[in-house]
């Protein structure tokens, strides 16, 4: 590893993601200051002490996730997430000029909210969208807070528990906009639904303007590339030392020549920072395809009688679009939920989606009716909901977009038979192979059929590859990227296999998390 002392300009340093798949949080720095490649929540941290009824404290900010190592030690964070007995200005400060999100998932930008509200966040028009409306649609917790905040205050006497001040309006983090930086977008993320009543809170929104206007300490381009979800972008920036970020990227869905145009433009990078979630020891694996996927489960629902649900993963709209053709051609109508609508027709709003006509929207028995579903779903799209009665009457016209958190709503439609098609990744920890032991008793008890999954007599848990489409690379896939950008370092990240990098690479950078690395 180069000496520290040798004078060079950019370091590169890897806080989390680079030993495990997910959670990145990779600081690149010239001169003093740099930005953030991403500040993603790592579940598999998150998992060795919480679970889904022993969560992170809010009402202790950040206190909880410092004291377990689930946050880099560092003097970053929001004051106001600072409790009486947490002191973060001995730590380290960088000079975080902005932070770069890939894409709207989770383990890419679930702790920004954490991070000190004025620094500016670069995403995609379509990124940004998604992580406003999860936020919009979401419950209040600090983990939402990425495109706008809740002040906090304290709420004891002693200063060690913290409260969202009631009078105290949300607050917009700053936004770079890496794409087309629209009215429509500037109006979607200046406003929180219902804040024109009395008592709400209102969103003084941040300053929005494009990634070209912005002041980095690199030169910025942003590309677009082919993942599971819209609006996923790799980044090329360009100091002394021209550095490449893929982020979670593929070779086989329908956007492909995507990611095949950022690799010609990384061509000229030294260093090319890329994720290898799929990568297995020896790399050889078959690639499904979304097209293939798609003819897997048009032929099961050909094969289905009765109700068919659709399980994939959230915000996966390419697979949405491919179940809204086999909806058409097997005449049967496509059923979302309501925060899914939601999410759709902000991206119908800046142009990025373009909504079905015959999409319907499923009207959930529930006493809760947030502002953004009435201000939103009910006022555009009142017209397109169908209840568990029109469902349990005909359930074979119908295929319903339900994960396995709305079984619920099962107990109301009541199917008797039918398909579950699930199509969305196999489980990769003991907690979602339990997940799937409780679906199967959900599935049992309503005597229908799955495809893509199932558990056998002895409890054996199994899928079937068919099914779905990786949003990642395979090792193939990675290995001609590589060869293509010809980086004189490589540094993988996303990935549980370093081992397969140092074997078919000799330029490979093994980062230790925290220590900077100095090109």
């Amino acid at each position: 590893m180069p000496s520290l002392e040798g004078g060079c300009l950019t370091s590169l340093t890897v806080y989390d993601g680079g030993h495990g798949i997910g959670g990145n949080k990779i600081y690149l720095e010239e001169d003093g200051s740099g930005v953030f490649l991403d500040f993603g929540k790592n579940f598999s941290k998150y998992s060795a002490f919480y679970e889904e009824f022993l969560r992170s404290r809010d009402a202790r900010g950040i206190h909880d996730l410092i004291y377990l190592n689930l946050l880099p030690r560092l003097n970053i964070y929001r004051e106001d997430l600072l409790p009486a007995d947490v002191n973060i200005h001995t730590y380290p400060s960088l000079g975080v000029a902005a932070v770069l999100v890939t894409h709207a998932h989770f383990d890419h930008c679930g702790n920004i909210g954490m991070l000190r509200s004025d620094i500016p966040m670069v995403a995609s028009p379509e990124s940004l969208v998604m992580m406003k409306g999860m936020q919009d649609t979401g419950h209040q917790s600090l983990e939402m807070e990425m495109v706008y905040v809740s002040p906090r205050g304290m709420s004891d006497d002693h200063g060690l528990c913290l409260g969202s001040q009631r009078n105290a309006c949300y607050r917009g983090r700053d936004i770079c906009c890496a794409g087309e930086l629209s009215d429509e977008l500037i109006s979607y993320l200046s406003r929180r639904p219902g804040q024109e009543s009395a008592r709400a809170k209102r969103l003084e929104p941040g300053r929005c303007q494009s990634v070209d206007e912005a002041e980095l300490p690199f030169d910025v381009s942003a590309h677009p590339v082919d993942h599971s979800v819209p609006g996923a972008t790799a980044y090329i920036l360009r100091g002394d030392t021209t550095v490449a970020y893929t982020g979670d990227f593929r070779l086989h869905g329908r956007n492909r020549e995507m990611t095949l145009e950022f690799v010609r433009a990384a061509r000229d990078a030294s260093v090319l920072i890329t994720e290898g979630t799929r990568i297995r020891e020896n790399g050889g694996e078959g690639v499904v395809t979304e097209q293939t996927v798609a003819e897997a489960c048009l032929d099961a629902v050909e094969r289905s009688s009765g109700l068919v649900i659709a399980d994939f993963s959230p915000r996966n709209f390419e697979r949405l679009e491919s179940f809204q053709e086999i909806a058409r051609k097997t005449g049967r109508e496509l059923v979302v939920t309501a925060k899914d609508a939601y999410l759709m027709h902000a991206l119908q709003s800046i142009g990025s989606f373009s909504m079905d006509s015959s999409l319907r929207i499923y009207k959930e028995i529930s006493s809760a009716r947030g502002k953004w579903r009435e201000e939103v779903v009910d006022k555009n799209y009142s017209s397109r909901y169908v209840d568990h009665l029109s469902i349990r009457e005909n359930p074979e016209a119908y295929i319903l977009c339900f994960s396995f958190l709305d079984m619920k709503n099962l107990l109301d439609i009541k199917p008797d038979g039918g398909t579950y098609i699930y199509s969305a990744c196999e489980a990769f920890n003991e907690e979602m192979e339990i997940d799937f032991h409780r679906l199967w008793r959900w599935l049992q008890h309503f005597s229908m059929i799955s495809v893509g999954f199932g558990i056998d007599g002895d409890g054996t848990l199994h899928f079937d590859g068919r099914y779905h489409a990786s949003g990642h690379a395979s090792g193939d896939e990675i290995r001609r990227i590589v060869e293509t950008v010809d980086p004189e370092h490589i540094v993988p990240v996303h990935t549980q296999h370093l081992e397969w990098f140092e074997k078919n690479f000799d330029n490979v950078v093994s980062l230790e998390e925290g220590r900077p690395y100095e090109f």
